[in-house]
This record gives structure tokens, sequence and C-alpha cells, in this order.
């Protein structure tokens, strides 16, 4: 079984037997997102929190 099959079903192991499409969906998209961010910061392709803030508040 391929390492994104798994731990897709872990995740919905983990998940309230009431869980609904829209909870495992969320799920799923928080998984990613998180992955997503996490491999940006390993590569260095992160701004300071200094920099972020003079962006936002620049707008």
């Amino acid at each position: 079984m391929s390492p994104v099959k798994e731990e897709a079903k872990k995740l919905i192991d983990k998940l309230p037997e009431q869980a609904t499409w829209d909870d495992i969906m969320y799920e799923f998209y928080v998984k990613k997102k998180l992955a997503v961010a996490l491999k940006a910061a390993e590569e260095g392709h992160v701004i300071p929190h200094k920099e972020a803030k003079r962006r936002l508040l620049s707008k």
C-alpha cells in the first residue's frame, strides 16, 4: 500500500464514528496545507515575521 493511502486510512481511523464527509475533507485539507508549508520551510521559502508584518501593514 502506498504511504499516502496508509496515512489517509490512519487519519480517517482517528476521526470519531459520527464524522461527516466534510470532517474528512477538512482533515485532508489541513494535512495537505501543513505538508506544503513544512516543505517550504525546509527549503527556505519563508519570509521573516517582521517582513510579513511590513507587507501586510503597507496595504
